[in-house]
């Protein structure tokens, strides 16, 4: 379903990420992992065709997601670390635009998947950082995606909304789900499968290592 082979980006002299190469099927939740700049943002971008390669290639169900973007993205719920909403908004209206923008009639199955009932009345703005991160994901899962990209979902809540966020991801094995997270105790907890990034290079790819742990000890001894 994902597929990217020898995947190279460079932006100008630097090279953000370097001969990525990982399939991922359907139904996997992969927790993509890495320090700050280590090139999990590049990756999901080339992923959706925000992104042209500089060598290498990728594509989605065998589309290439540059050259056939609006295929693509009609594959993919995309989750981007600042999570951009239209602030002055009400949550319903936010959720009917974005319907609207997909051609999809219905948003109201998602409202329930993530509980946003007690607040499709509220503005955006109104709403805690958890909240928004629910409506962010909400909007990723309208027209119900075979993919999922959500870059940092957890990032900035508090303990009890992050695990509501997990719970939610825990929830979609239906579909390919592709997390990147710095709380390694999350993909302990989330992911079926781990990938590791380092310097823009996969420096691990496989089953996460069991045991509590056991993620954050080969996150140190991979990323030194």
């Amino acid at each position: 379903m994902i597929d990217l082979v020898k995947v190279t980006k460079k932006f100008k002299e630097k090279t953000a990420v370097e001969n990525v190469s990982f399939r991922a099927k359907s139904g996997e939740i992969i927790g993509f992992v890495g320090s700050n700049g280590a090139g999990k943002t590049t990756t999901m971008r080339l992923l959706l065709g925000y992104l042209t390669p500089t060598s290498g290639k990728v594509t989605i169900d065998n589309i290439d997601p540059v050259e056939e973007r609006i295929k693509v993205v009609k594959k993919i719920g995309y989750l981007p670390e600042n999570n951009p909403l239209y602030s002055e908004m009400k949550v319903e209206e936010y959720l009917r635009f974005i319907a609207d923008a997909k051609e999809i009639n219905d948003y109201k199955r998602v409202v329930k998947a993530v509980s946003l009932e007690d607040v499709l009345k509220t503005k955006i703005e109104e709403l805690s950082r958890g909240y928004k991160q629910r409506v962010g994901l909400a909007a990723a899962l309208i027209g119900d995606p075979e993919i999922l990209i959500l870059d940092e979902p957890t990032s900035g809540l508090d303990p009890l909304e992050q695990e509501k966020i997990r719970s939610l991801i825990k929830k979609l094995t239906k579909k390919t789900v592709v997390f990147s997270t710095h709380i390694l105790s999350e993909v302990e907890e989330v992911a079926t499968r781990l990938i590791i990034i380092n310097r823009g290079k996969i420096v691990f790819d496989g089953k996460k290592p069991g045991g509590k742990g056991s993620v954050e000890k080969l996150f140190k001894k991979l990323v030194a």
